[in-house]
């Protein structure tokens, strides 16, 4: 929220109420994200269903791991790359150095951080052979 107050004495009342009208949002966050979450886990049919699409954004994500890992091996590129199909959930440390992290933020704009872990579940099948091409490059240049 952006005020324009006319001196530093009402900047200052007007900051704190706005604190006032903030910090319930913040400490008593709103019942209806567990709402939903409840009327779900009570009706098997909801249930079953969110257990299904559960299931399959998971096993998208096993499945891109499986892509870049094969992406990877059928480059040649140098280095062990069964850590990315070994890892589970949603990120992906990929064992890149932050040099080479800068590499191909610069040369190929992909984004990760310095540390090089990664999203698994923004990627898809049209966009893993740029990344394992990004991948590629910059262990092959960025030892």
């Amino acid at each position: 929220m952006f005020q324009v107050c006319g001196s530093a004495d009402v900047a200052g009342r007007v900051e704190s109420q706005l604190k006032l009208v903030i910090r319930p949002m913040y400490s008593n966050p709103p019942l209806h994200g567990a709402s939903i979450v409840a009327t779900i886990l009570k009706d098997s049919a909801m249930f079953d269903e969110w257990t299904m699409e559960l299931k399959a954004m998971a096993d998208r994500i096993i499945s891109m791991r499986q892509q870049l890992f094969d992406a990877l091996k059928s480059r040649g590129t140098p280095g062990d790359w069964s850590h990315i199909i070994k890892q589970i959930g949603m990120f992906t440390f990929t064992g890149l150095n932050s040099d080479q992290v800068a590499f191909m933020r610069q040369e190929f704009h992909i984004y990760m951080t310095s540390d090089g872990r990664i999203s698994m579940a923004g990627l898809s099948s049209r966009t893993v052979p740029h990344l394992a091409d990004a991948i590629d490059a910059a262990v092959t240049k960025l030892k």
